[in-house]
């Protein structure tokens, strides 16, 4: 059994301090790390329990507030467990925050978090793994393409708007990403329609990108967090297998 330590830290942006939840198991040694970006309920107990499940298979996972600018955590005060249609208030509280962090900001952000595994003694050298969740999803392609000399792999799962036609979409960065990519949609999620996944398989096979995209049967938007009423714990249990196998093979 592996034993994880999980603290705060704070990590010096261009704009400020990002305070994240940084995890990794106890055993004195460098390992792979791991940039794990929140849904858009920010950093939380489930989440810090998922970066400690990532910890204990043997990497040094950060989790950032990426709202940072906006307040430390939580950004949002949150019940135990959200249910959106029960709860609205909680999405209008959310929603103008991530219009608010633009790819431009992702990108600076990202190039900060990845320099602090770059000097973090629990951090081995060498390229980090990234996933994300939601709109964390948007932002680990946006950092797999902004940062491609530092990301060997990147996921993300039941992400929304991916490949849009918006002109900041994240899969019009293709061409520039050397990481390996999986992602999982699923198939109850309107944020992520048809035509977008055939887009951004179209734009990763186009760019030669090494990937993997899936479609989950029946699993909604938000599948893998347990503290909200989208939970599917098949699906999510699904995520961990294909996401721990993926980092075991390319970090």
């Amino acid at each position: 059994m592996t034993f994880v330590t999980g603290t705060l830290v704070d990590i010096v942006t261009a704009d400020g301090i990002a305070d994240a939840y940084l995890a990794h198991p106890d055993d004195g040694q460098a390992h792979p790390g791991v940039l794990l970006y929140q849904d858009a309920f920010g950093v939380r107990p489930h989440l810090k329990a998922m970066a400690d499940r990532l910890a204990a298979a043997g990497y040094t996972v950060v989790v950032p507030n990426v709202f940072y600018r906006h307040g430390r955590i939580p950004v949002v005060e949150l019940p135990e467990f959200i249910d959106m249609e029960a709860r609205p208030d909680i999405v209008d509280k959310a929603v103008p925050l991530m219009q608010a962090l633009t790819p431009e900001l992702t990108e600076r952000d990202a190039g900060a978090y990845l320099a602090w595994f770059a000097n973090s003694p629990l951090v081995t050298d060498g390229p980090v793994g990234v996933t994300g969740y939601c709109m964390g999803a948007r932002l680990a392609l946006y950092t797999a393409g902004t940062h491609p000399d530092r990301v060997a792999a990147a996921a993300g799962f039941h992400g929304g708007d991916l490949a849009s036609e918006a002109p900041d979409s994240p899969h019009l960065l293709a061409d520039r990403i050397t990481a390996e990519l999986y992602f999982a949609h699923a198939d109850e999620d309107p944020s992520m329609p048809e035509e977008q996944i055939r887009q951004l398989e179209k734009a990763l096979a186009d760019a030669g990108v090494r990937h993997r995209c899936e479609v989950y049967t029946g699993a909604h938007h938000g599948y893998t967090q347990s503290d909200t009423a989208a939970y599917d714990p098949a699906a999510a249990e699904r995520h961990w297998t294909e996401l721990l196998a993926f980092f075991a093979r390319t970090l």
